[in-house]
Protein backbone atom coordinates (compact mmCIF):
# COMPACT_ATOMS: atom_id res chain seq x y z
CA UNK A 1 0.00 0.00 0.00
CA UNK A 2 1.40 3.59 -1.30
CA UNK A 3 1.64 5.97 2.18
CA UNK A 4 2.27 9.23 1.26
CA UNK A 5 4.13 11.87 3.57
CA UNK A 6 3.02 14.82 3.88
CA UNK A 7 5.47 17.73 3.13
CA UNK A 8 6.80 20.12 5.74
CA UNK A 9 4.30 23.26 4.13
CA UNK A 10 1.49 21.12 3.76
CA UNK A 11 -1.97 21.50 5.58
CA UNK A 12 -5.49 20.57 5.11
CA UNK A 13 -7.55 23.16 3.97
CA UNK A 14 -10.04 22.83 6.22
CA UNK A 15 -7.88 24.03 9.00
CA UNK A 16 -7.37 27.40 6.76
CA UNK A 17 -8.95 30.48 8.78
CA UNK A 18 -12.89 31.33 5.91
CA UNK A 19 -11.95 34.71 4.58
CA UNK A 20 -14.98 36.60 6.51
CA UNK A 21 -13.16 36.11 9.65
CA UNK A 22 -10.18 37.87 7.81
CA UNK A 23 -12.54 40.47 6.26
CA UNK A 24 -13.58 41.84 9.98
CA UNK A 25 -10.16 42.26 11.20
CA UNK A 26 -8.69 45.40 11.70
CA UNK A 27 -7.84 47.42 8.04
CA UNK A 28 -4.96 46.86 6.80
CA UNK A 29 -1.36 49.06 8.05
CA UNK A 30 -0.07 51.37 5.27
CA UNK A 31 3.86 52.86 4.35
CA UNK A 32 4.89 55.87 5.39
CA UNK A 33 6.15 56.75 2.57
CA UNK A 34 4.41 59.43 0.59
CA UNK A 35 2.26 58.94 -2.70
CA UNK A 36 4.03 60.64 -5.79
CA UNK A 37 0.39 60.23 -7.62
CA UNK A 38 -2.87 60.97 -6.49
CA UNK A 39 -6.19 58.68 -5.69
CA UNK A 40 -8.42 57.08 -8.11
CA UNK A 41 -10.47 53.68 -7.13
CA UNK A 42 -10.00 50.94 -9.22
CA UNK A 43 -11.99 47.12 -10.27
CA UNK A 44 -11.29 43.93 -11.42
CA UNK A 45 -13.00 42.91 -14.68
CA UNK A 46 -13.89 39.25 -15.38
CA UNK A 47 -12.56 37.33 -18.29
CA UNK A 48 -13.19 33.85 -19.35
CA UNK A 49 -16.22 31.67 -20.15
CA UNK A 50 -18.94 33.56 -17.96
CA UNK A 51 -21.20 30.88 -18.60
CA UNK A 52 -19.06 28.59 -17.08
CA UNK A 53 -16.79 28.85 -14.93
CA UNK A 54 -16.66 33.07 -14.41
CA UNK A 55 -20.01 33.93 -13.17
CA UNK A 56 -21.68 37.28 -13.43
CA UNK A 57 -20.10 38.70 -10.25
CA UNK A 58 -16.54 38.11 -11.25
CA UNK A 59 -16.54 35.01 -9.09
CA UNK A 60 -14.57 31.73 -10.15
CA UNK A 61 -15.19 28.23 -9.55
CA UNK A 62 -12.14 26.35 -8.69
CA UNK A 63 -11.18 22.76 -7.24
CA UNK A 64 -9.15 23.38 -3.61
CA UNK A 65 -6.04 21.14 -4.17
CA UNK A 66 -5.40 20.29 -0.81
CA UNK A 67 -1.85 19.04 -1.58
CA UNK A 68 -0.69 22.86 -2.50
CA UNK A 69 -1.32 25.06 0.85
CA UNK A 70 0.99 26.33 3.92
CA UNK A 71 0.90 25.94 7.90
CA UNK A 72 0.04 30.04 8.23
CA UNK A 73 -3.27 31.03 7.87
CA UNK A 74 -3.80 32.94 4.51
CA UNK A 75 -3.74 37.39 4.75
CA UNK A 76 -6.73 38.52 4.02
CA UNK A 77 -8.58 39.79 0.65
CA UNK A 78 -7.71 43.58 1.49
CA UNK A 79 -4.20 42.80 2.81
CA UNK A 80 -3.06 41.08 -0.93
CA UNK A 81 -5.16 43.53 -3.12
CA UNK A 82 -4.07 46.95 -1.02
CA UNK A 83 0.08 46.37 -0.55
CA UNK A 84 1.83 45.71 -4.18
CA UNK A 85 4.35 45.67 -6.07
CA UNK A 86 3.28 47.05 -9.76
CA UNK A 87 5.22 49.96 -10.69
CA UNK A 88 3.52 50.76 -13.39
CA UNK A 89 0.82 52.20 -11.46
CA UNK A 90 3.42 53.90 -9.12
CA UNK A 91 6.19 53.65 -6.06
CA UNK A 92 4.01 52.85 -3.23
CA UNK A 93 2.28 49.96 -2.08
CA UNK A 94 -1.13 51.71 -2.18
CA UNK A 95 -0.69 53.06 -5.84
CA UNK A 96 -1.68 49.85 -7.32
CA UNK A 97 -5.01 49.93 -5.79
CA UNK A 98 -5.43 53.66 -6.43
CA UNK A 99 -4.92 53.25 -10.20
CA UNK A 100 -5.41 49.64 -11.36
CA UNK A 101 -8.63 50.58 -11.78
CA UNK A 102 -7.78 52.40 -14.91
CA UNK A 103 -6.14 49.36 -16.64
CA UNK A 104 -8.40 48.01 -19.46
CA UNK A 105 -8.10 43.93 -19.40
CA UNK A 106 -11.14 43.10 -21.66
CA UNK A 107 -10.33 42.00 -24.19
CA UNK A 108 -7.19 40.91 -23.68
CA UNK A 109 -4.50 39.10 -26.09
CA UNK A 110 -1.50 37.38 -25.47
CA UNK A 111 1.13 37.03 -28.28
CA UNK A 112 3.44 33.39 -28.35
CA UNK A 113 6.44 33.18 -30.02
CA UNK A 114 9.48 31.74 -30.32
CA UNK A 115 10.48 28.39 -30.25
CA UNK A 116 6.83 26.90 -29.92
CA UNK A 117 5.21 24.62 -32.51
CA UNK A 118 2.29 26.79 -32.50
CA UNK A 119 2.51 30.37 -32.62
CA UNK A 120 -0.12 33.37 -32.77
CA UNK A 121 -2.16 35.83 -30.40
CA UNK A 122 -4.26 33.91 -27.98
CA UNK A 123 -7.27 35.00 -25.74
CA UNK A 124 -7.01 34.05 -21.93
CA UNK A 125 -9.48 31.54 -22.34
CA UNK A 126 -7.50 29.79 -25.07
CA UNK A 127 -4.24 30.31 -22.88
CA UNK A 128 -6.04 28.90 -19.69
CA UNK A 129 -8.92 26.39 -19.22
CA UNK A 130 -11.42 27.86 -16.91
CA UNK A 131 -13.20 24.67 -16.30
CA UNK A 132 -10.01 23.27 -14.30
CA UNK A 133 -8.71 26.19 -12.24
CA UNK A 134 -7.69 24.96 -9.24
CA UNK A 135 -7.21 26.74 -5.66
CA UNK A 136 -3.92 26.58 -4.15
CA UNK A 137 -2.18 28.66 -1.36
CA UNK A 138 0.99 29.40 -1.48
CA UNK A 139 3.80 31.45 0.41
CA UNK A 140 4.40 34.78 -1.81
CA UNK A 141 8.26 36.31 -0.40
CA UNK A 142 9.22 40.01 -1.80
CA UNK A 143 12.74 40.61 -2.19
CA UNK A 144 12.16 43.05 0.41
CA UNK A 145 11.94 40.87 3.23
CA UNK A 146 8.15 41.02 3.39
CA UNK A 147 5.90 38.47 3.05
CA UNK A 148 2.42 36.61 2.68
CA UNK A 149 0.14 33.75 2.10
CA UNK A 150 -2.17 33.70 -0.71
CA UNK A 151 -4.84 31.57 -2.04
CA UNK A 152 -4.43 31.92 -5.61
CA UNK A 153 -6.83 30.76 -8.21
CA UNK A 154 -5.05 29.28 -11.42
CA UNK A 155 -3.73 26.58 -13.95
CA UNK A 156 -0.49 24.94 -14.12
CA UNK A 157 1.59 26.89 -15.95
CA UNK A 158 3.02 24.13 -17.51
CA UNK A 159 -0.40 23.11 -18.86
CA UNK A 160 -0.47 27.03 -20.80
CA UNK A 161 2.84 26.34 -22.36
CA UNK A 162 2.27 22.88 -23.80
CA UNK A 163 -1.14 24.66 -25.55
CA UNK A 164 1.66 26.36 -27.64
CA UNK A 165 4.27 23.47 -28.18
CA UNK A 166 6.95 24.27 -26.71
CA UNK A 167 10.29 23.41 -29.68
CA UNK A 168 12.93 20.40 -28.58
CA UNK A 169 15.61 23.42 -28.87
CA UNK A 170 13.48 25.96 -26.28
CA UNK A 171 15.42 26.68 -22.62
CA UNK A 172 13.65 29.38 -21.19
CA UNK A 173 10.50 31.49 -21.10
CA UNK A 174 10.07 34.98 -21.15
CA UNK A 175 7.24 36.94 -20.28
CA UNK A 176 6.11 40.91 -20.83
CA UNK A 177 3.78 43.17 -18.90
CA UNK A 178 1.59 45.58 -20.50
CA UNK A 179 3.10 48.62 -21.61
CA UNK A 180 0.22 51.55 -21.79
CA UNK A 181 1.52 54.90 -20.50
CA UNK A 182 -2.38 56.68 -20.91
CA UNK A 183 -3.25 53.52 -18.13
CA UNK A 184 -0.31 53.36 -16.14
CA UNK A 185 0.73 56.51 -14.70
CA UNK A 186 3.85 54.85 -12.78
CA UNK A 187 5.33 54.06 -16.64
CA UNK A 188 6.22 58.05 -16.36
CA UNK A 189 8.67 57.36 -13.84
CA UNK A 190 12.11 55.77 -15.33
CA UNK A 191 12.88 53.66 -12.27
CA UNK A 192 13.05 50.36 -15.10
CA UNK A 193 13.62 49.81 -18.48
CA UNK A 194 10.01 49.65 -19.53
CA UNK A 195 7.94 47.54 -20.37
CA UNK A 196 8.46 44.65 -17.69
CA UNK A 197 10.32 41.35 -18.48
CA UNK A 198 10.86 37.92 -16.39
CA UNK A 199 11.95 34.66 -17.03
CA UNK A 200 12.07 31.49 -16.24
CA UNK A 201 14.29 28.21 -16.86
CA UNK A 202 12.24 26.22 -19.08
CA UNK A 203 12.45 23.16 -16.48
CA UNK A 204 11.19 25.69 -14.16
CA UNK A 205 8.10 26.95 -15.55
CA UNK A 206 6.72 23.58 -16.37
CA UNK A 207 7.37 22.43 -12.28
CA UNK A 208 4.15 21.21 -11.03
CA UNK A 209 4.61 24.26 -8.42
CA UNK A 210 4.89 27.15 -11.19
CA UNK A 211 1.30 28.47 -11.89
CA UNK A 212 -0.66 30.36 -13.99
CA UNK A 213 -2.60 32.90 -11.68
CA UNK A 214 -6.51 34.42 -13.12
CA UNK A 215 -7.94 34.40 -9.79
CA UNK A 216 -7.87 34.44 -5.78
CA UNK A 217 -10.16 34.24 -3.12
CA UNK A 218 -12.78 32.72 -5.19
CA UNK A 219 -12.45 36.48 -7.60
CA UNK A 220 -11.37 37.12 -10.71
CA UNK A 221 -7.85 38.51 -9.95
CA UNK A 222 -7.95 42.30 -9.59
CA UNK A 223 -5.81 44.32 -11.80
CA UNK A 224 -3.38 45.44 -8.43
CA UNK A 225 -2.56 41.54 -8.67
CA UNK A 226 -1.70 41.59 -11.99
CA UNK A 227 -4.91 40.68 -14.11
CA UNK A 228 -6.55 38.90 -16.03
CA UNK A 229 -2.38 37.08 -16.10
CA UNK A 230 0.17 36.66 -13.88
CA UNK A 231 2.65 33.94 -12.90
CA UNK A 232 3.88 32.77 -9.92
CA UNK A 233 6.50 30.55 -8.87
CA UNK A 234 6.41 30.13 -5.05
CA UNK A 235 10.20 29.27 -4.38
CA UNK A 236 11.40 32.52 -5.82
CA UNK A 237 11.13 36.11 -4.98
CA UNK A 238 7.71 37.54 -5.73
CA UNK A 239 9.25 40.10 -8.43
CA UNK A 240 9.83 36.73 -10.66
CA UNK A 241 6.42 36.94 -11.01
CA UNK A 242 5.46 38.58 -14.25
CA UNK A 243 1.85 40.20 -13.98
CA UNK A 244 -0.69 41.61 -16.60
CA UNK A 245 1.46 39.37 -19.19
CA UNK A 246 1.04 40.25 -22.85
CA UNK A 247 3.75 38.04 -24.46
CA UNK A 248 5.09 34.90 -23.50
CA UNK A 249 8.43 33.93 -26.07
CA UNK A 250 10.03 30.36 -25.51
CA UNK A 251 14.14 30.93 -26.40
CA UNK A 252 17.22 29.04 -26.14
CA UNK A 253 18.93 31.69 -24.33
CA UNK A 254 18.54 32.96 -21.21
CA UNK A 255 15.92 36.08 -21.28
CA UNK A 256 17.28 39.65 -20.42
CA UNK A 257 14.65 40.58 -17.57
CA UNK A 258 14.05 43.74 -16.32
CA UNK A 259 15.63 43.90 -12.66
CA UNK A 260 18.73 42.25 -13.20
CA UNK A 261 19.61 44.81 -16.63
CA UNK A 262 18.59 47.50 -13.60
CA UNK A 263 20.89 46.69 -10.85
CA UNK A 264 22.38 43.16 -11.90
CA UNK A 265 24.88 44.02 -8.76
CA UNK A 266 21.86 43.20 -6.48
CA UNK A 267 19.29 41.17 -8.48
CA UNK A 268 19.93 37.50 -10.42
CA UNK A 269 17.73 35.84 -12.95
CA UNK A 270 17.17 33.11 -10.39
CA UNK A 271 15.93 34.72 -7.37
CA UNK A 272 15.64 31.82 -5.48
CA UNK A 273 14.56 32.41 -2.12
CA UNK A 274 17.58 32.06 -0.02
CA UNK A 275 18.29 33.11 3.72
CA UNK A 276 22.13 32.37 3.06
CA UNK A 277 22.29 35.01 0.35
CA UNK A 278 21.90 38.82 1.23
CA UNK A 279 20.82 41.17 -0.55
CA UNK A 280 23.64 44.03 -0.99
CA UNK A 281 21.41 46.38 1.33
CA UNK A 282 19.51 44.18 3.41
CA UNK A 283 19.76 40.42 5.22
CA UNK A 284 17.56 37.86 3.50
CA UNK A 285 17.46 35.59 6.46
CA UNK A 286 14.66 36.48 8.24
CA UNK A 287 11.22 38.07 7.02
CA UNK A 288 8.02 40.18 8.10
CA UNK A 289 4.81 38.47 7.98
CA UNK A 290 2.51 41.09 6.63
CA UNK A 291 0.50 42.64 8.28
CA UNK A 292 2.80 42.31 11.47
CA UNK A 293 5.67 44.88 10.57
CA UNK A 294 7.07 44.05 12.95
CA UNK A 295 7.89 40.57 13.83
CA UNK A 296 10.62 38.90 12.14
CA UNK A 297 10.45 35.16 11.15
CA UNK A 298 13.46 32.98 9.68
CA UNK A 299 13.17 32.45 6.05
CA UNK A 300 12.51 29.40 4.69
CA UNK A 301 15.33 28.25 1.87
CA UNK A 302 13.89 27.83 -1.27
CA UNK A 303 10.63 29.94 0.66
CA UNK A 304 9.73 26.19 2.48
CA UNK A 305 9.71 24.20 -1.22
CA UNK A 306 12.99 22.66 -1.18
CA UNK A 307 11.46 19.25 -1.08
CA UNK A 308 10.24 20.20 -4.41
CA UNK A 309 12.70 22.00 -6.07
CA UNK A 310 15.73 21.70 -4.56
CA UNK A 311 16.97 18.96 -7.42
CA UNK A 312 16.70 22.15 -10.20
CA UNK A 313 19.61 23.33 -9.10
CA UNK A 314 21.91 20.39 -8.39
CA UNK A 315 25.33 21.07 -8.52
CA UNK A 316 24.61 24.98 -9.46
CA UNK A 317 26.61 27.34 -7.19
CA UNK A 318 23.48 29.12 -6.13
CA UNK A 319 25.31 32.44 -4.40
CA UNK A 320 26.72 33.02 -7.79
CA UNK A 321 23.42 32.23 -9.48
CA UNK A 322 21.93 34.08 -7.26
Amino acid sequence: MLIRSRKSWELPYSAVTPEPIYRSRREFMRTATAGLLGAAAGTAIACGDADSAVGAQGRLTATRNAKYSVADPPNSFEHITSYNNFYEFGLDKDDPARYAGRLKVEPWSVKVDGLVGRPGTYGVDELVDFNALEERIYRLRCVEAWSMVIPWIGVPLASVLQKVEPLPAARFVEFTTVERPSEMPGLRVPVLEWPYREGLRLDEAMHPLSFMVVGLYGQVLPNQNGAPLRVHSPWKYGFKGAKSIVRIRLTDRQPRTSWPTMAPHEYGFYANVNPEVPHPRWSQARERRLPDFFARTPTLMFNGYGDEVASLYAGMDLRRNF
